[in-house]
């Protein structure tokens, strides 16, 4: 059976579950892998389980997270990229997150 997802994307999922947790916490889905010190992210969709590698400024991440957010996962994907932004500073998640506000994916 064919998998929609990249070789490196599943073998990346894959080293996050065995190291520590990286993709769930206490039993949490975690959407966002980041990659590339914020530049890009695996974004995980649980709606129609693919995994898509994405830069942070493109219109297509912003759309996922628009589906994601859409499917009622919103304030978990907020609560991640606050993690994210203080977790890792230098890395602009604050600045992806205010993108994503100022698109209007989590409204409504």
């Amino acid at each position: 059976m064919a998998s929609n997802t990249s070789k490196t994307a599943r073998a990346s999922v894959r080293a996050g579950q065995g190291a520590g947790g990286a993709l769930s916490v206490l039993g949490e889905f975690k959407y966002l892998i980041p990659l590339n010190n914020g530049k890009h992210a695996y974004v995980r969709n649980l709606t129609n389980g693919k995994t898509a590698h994405l830069r942070t400024d493109s219109e297509a991440f912003v759309e996922e997270i628009r589906t994601l957010a859409g499917a009622g996962h919103a304030v978990k994907i907020r609560a991640e990229l606050s993690a994210l932004a203080a977790a890792y500073p230098s890395d602009g998640w604050d600045t992806t997150e205010k993108r994503l506000v100022d698109a209007g994916v989590f409204e409504g």
